[in-house]
């Protein structure tokens, strides 16, 4: 029995681009999808006491005292922002605040970059007991410099001043700390080439090292900014009179009487307090992402 020779003949061989795709299992959906709900929650917690400060501010001393609680205002009202504007005047409380955090923004921009400058790029003795120096005061809990701070901006005759309330802030170990860290990745081949060309320290500090550090010195203005607006407790002791109230100090005395606390105007005192944050941050969020991107990198 012969066979054909067709049958013998192998046919051509398919090539692996030849082959048919094979679609992609789908694999970790099911936990994808479980972190998703988890990261909802999570913001959805956060916020969570946003929402009831916001919409509590609409509401009268008797809605928010009622029981069962209610979300929506059913008794929708503009008197307790009215209140803050007209009969405890937060415009004066606000421009204080406006001016103590400006200015100690702006004193730790210029002194914790010059610090940060020289420990990073310049030689000098007793460098690093000065680093050290200032890691350690990084551990110190601000209350133990609370009462020697107030005795020397008493004997200064500074109390109830606007330097009373910035002057002790100027400067911080941690504005110190985070510049030093990102100027060390600056490279030293960029300030070897403008001293060879001439330029002097303060020249290459202005010129060449600050036009690059645009990211910490965002992220050190937000956390300053914070820091001095939210700040309480020193200002309730140096601000001994109520024409230097800051926005906190005023929250918290007004809101509060002697038998009972107006509840919708701590909301709405609360709500205006935070507001500048939150638009200083949303202005500011890509250099803030940015210097912790560059930072974890390093």
């Amino acid at each position: 029995m012969t066979i054909p020779t067709e049958t013998l003949t192998p046919g051509p061989l398919r090539s692996e681009s030849d082959r048919p795709a094979r679609r992609p299992r789908p694999r970790g959906q099911g936990a994808r999808a479980l972190v998703y709900v988890l990261l909802l929650l999570a913001v959805a917690a956060t916020l969570l006491p946003f929402a009831w400060m916001l919409l509590g501010s609409f509401k009268t001393q008797g809605e928010l005292l009622r029981r069962p609680v209610t979300w929506w205002p059913q008794e929708g009202t503009l008197a307790n922002y009215i209140s803050w504007f007209t009969e405890l005047h937060i415009d004066k409380f606000f421009a204080n605040s406006l001016i103590v955090a400006v200015v100690t923004v702006l004193g730790n921009l210029l002194f914790c970059s010059m610090i940060g400058y020289a420990l990073a790029k310049m030689s000098f003795p007793g460098k690093r007991f000065l680093f050290l120096l200032v890691m350690v005061t990084l551990m110190v809990p601000g209350v133990v410099t609370f009462v020697p701070l107030f005795v020397m901006v008493s004997k200064l005759g500074l109390v109830s001043t606007y330097p009373a309330l910035f002057l002790p802030f100027l400067a911080s170990p941690v504005g110190v700390f985070l510049m030093r860290q990102f100027m060390l990745g600056i490279p030293d081949s960029i300030i070897e080439a403008a001293r060879i060309d001439g330029a002097g320290e303060f020249r290459i500090f202005t010129r060449v090292v600050m036009p690059l550090c645009g990211p910490p010195l965002a992220t050190l203005g937000i956390l300053t900014f914070l820091g001095s607006w939210n700040n309480f407790l020193w200002p309730l002791v140096a601000a001994q009179s109520e024409d230097m109230y800051t926005l906190p100090v005023a929250l918290s005395l007004f809101s509060t009487g002697q038998n009972a606390t107006n509840y919708g105007l701590l909301l709405a005192g609360s709500v205006l307090v935070i507001t500048p944050i939150v638009a200083l941050f949303v202005a500011l969020q890509r250099f803030f992402i940015q210097s912790v991107a560059a930072t974890g990198i390093k």
